[in-house]
């Protein structure tokens, strides 16, 4: 199942636990706006080449839209829409006030130039400028984009519109990004998987952790965990996977990694095959790579008892039903990575103040959040005796639903 049908197979089943009206759940599904741009630069060697971006505005019923633009050959409508739908339900989940968008570029960006890939997002910005804005839509990094990205998208729009700092998020910190924005999503994890552990009787220093994906999110997982006393015994990314059960030292291993551009040959763990770690025997399974990578194939054998999904749809809906007849406990995408989103709000109230934050604040607000929202969903799950991602859904859908009753969206 694609992530925009298993998205839409969430979202139904949460309209029918609260009840919603069919005319009101069909308008909340439908995006607000879809956006398809031809972006044509010259490449290095003087030759014209085309890409197709899209930007899809799913919903602002509590507030600007917002979320990722990402580069990467396989971006397609299904699945931008999809994102931006979920986008809807993790800002609400986080009580922020924000609607949901996503954007993207079918590109490989390992293929172009640093100067190609800035020709590109200027055009692309070109194309949807008079689209997006500090209170319409907000775009942030996504995969295959960064901070450098986000300042080309800024100094392009702002060639239009004036210098505005708040159209995008994490941006770099000298052109008005905020601190600690660059481990948000990790932390976030962190914050979601401690709120979880505790409400168990546990705690990270108890436990043996496995991450798939090791890039941003999970690096900084990985790293915080360790911080906390936690073992993590088992990583992977697209270079390969290595495991210690007496837990790798996470510092060494990105020395490593910086060193040498793969997890490869590290003196600290020993190698193993990557299909093996998501069944790998640990107590926590934190998928932080692509969508789908737990699926009716894999789960049974999948011997976790807590998975914290820190990518989006690591989660196939059959897998879904397998794991949680085996017991295993799923915290939610919508809820376990919006460390990201929240912090980017952080940055986005920031830059409309001109008023910047230390690093302290940024991450005790963030804990704030991720912790009253893990209680806000179990208030769900006991209000509806459901599992944790339809909490979460019901949480997100309600407050989208109740928003746009009281913005009277039949006048």
């Amino acid at each position: 199942m694609n992530a925009l049908a298993a998205t839409n197979r969430n979202f139904r089943h949460a309209a029918r636990i609260l009840g919603l009206d069919s005319k009101l759940e069909k308008s909340l599904l439908i995006p607000f706006r879809e956006i398809k741009v031809e972006c044509t630069i010259p490449k290095d060697d003087g030759s014209l080449a085309s890409y197709v971006g899209f930007r899809v505005q799913h919903d602002n019923a509590r507030g600007p839209m917002k979320g990722g633009i990402r580069y990467h050959p396989e971006v397609d409508p299904d699945e931008v829409n999809a994102l931006a739908q979920l986008m809807t339900w993790k800002t609400a989940v986080a009580n922020i006030p924000y609607g949901g968008a996503k954007g993207g570029i079918g590109c490989n960006p390992r293929e172009l130039s640093k100067s190609e890939l800035e020709r590109l997002t200027r055009v692309f910005t070109q194309k949807i400028h008079d689209l997006i804005g500090i209170h319409t839509d907000v775009p942030a990094p996504d995969m295959g984009t960064n901070s450098q990205t986000m300042a080309w998208m800024l100094d392009e729009y702002s060639k239009f519109h004036g210098h505005s700092p708040a159209i995008v998020t994490g941006k770099p910190i000298d052109l008005g990004g905020s601190l600690g924005r660059e481990a948000a999503t990790g932390r976030g994890v962190v914050f979601a998987t401690e709120a979880l552990l505790a409400e168990h009787g546990k705690s990270i220093k108890d436990m043996k952790f496995a991450i798939q994906g090791f890039g941003n999110v999970g690096s900084w997982a990985a790293k915080l965990i360790q911080e906390r006393g936690g073992k993590v015994i088992a990583v992977s990314d697209i270079t390969g996977a290595i495991r210690n059960m007496d837990g790798i030292n996470i510092n060494e291993l990105l020395q490593h990694k910086e060193s040498s551009g793969t997890l490869k040959n590290f003196a600290g763990a020993d190698e193993m095959d990557p299909s093996e770690l998501l069944v790998h025997e640990c107590d926590v399974l934190i998928p932080c790579a692509l969508g789908g990578v737990l699926n009716k194939e894999n789960a049974a054998d999948v011997k976790a008892k807590f998975i914290i999904e820190a990518a989006n749809h690591p989660t196939d809906p059959e897998a879904d039903e397998i794991l949680s007849k085996k017991g295993v406990i799923i915290l939610p995408d919508i809820y376990a990575n919006a460390g990201g989103v929240t912090v980017s709000y952080f940055e986005w109230v920031q830059n409309i103040q001109g008023f910047m934050w230390d690093e302290d604040k940024v991450n005790d607000e963030l804990h704030r959040y991720m912790t009253k929202s893990f209680h806000n969903i179990k208030s769900m799950c006991q209000t509806h005796n459901c599992n944790l991602r339809m909490g979460a859904f019901t949480l997100g859908v309600n407050r989208v639903a109740r928003a746009t009753l009281l913005r009277g969206w039949e006048a």
